[in-house]
């Protein structure tokens, strides 16, 4: 398995778009209900208002900012600690 097919298959990814009824305790029209996945098995889902292309690319938006913030975990830079700083002794021969 490649790296691009190993990062494709770990992506979230718009499954759906559908026309819906309000969410309980909502109001208005044009509700659609959306689905997204993350690597096939997890699935987000979410109601949004508006028109079908208002609500598609909205829905678009969160996928692409799922996956950059997913993808910059991966990308971290390698820390490395810092040595501790060694406590100066307690040299008595200095005190007399």
């Amino acid at each position: 398995m490649t790296e691009e097919t190993s990062e494709a298959r770990l992506s979230y990814e718009m499954v759906s778009v559908r026309r819906a009824e309000p969410p309980p305790g909502a109001e208005g029209t044009n509700w659609y209900r959306y689905v997204i996945a993350f690597g096939g098995s997890n699935n987000i889902q979410g109601c949004r208002q508006g028109s079908l292309n208002v609500v598609t690319e909205a829905v678009e938006e969160i996928v692409a900012q799922l996956n950059e913030r997913h993808r910059g975990k991966h990308g971290r830079v390698h820390l490395v600690p810092t040595p501790k700083k060694v406590p100066a002794s307690n040299d008595r021969s200095k005190l007399s």
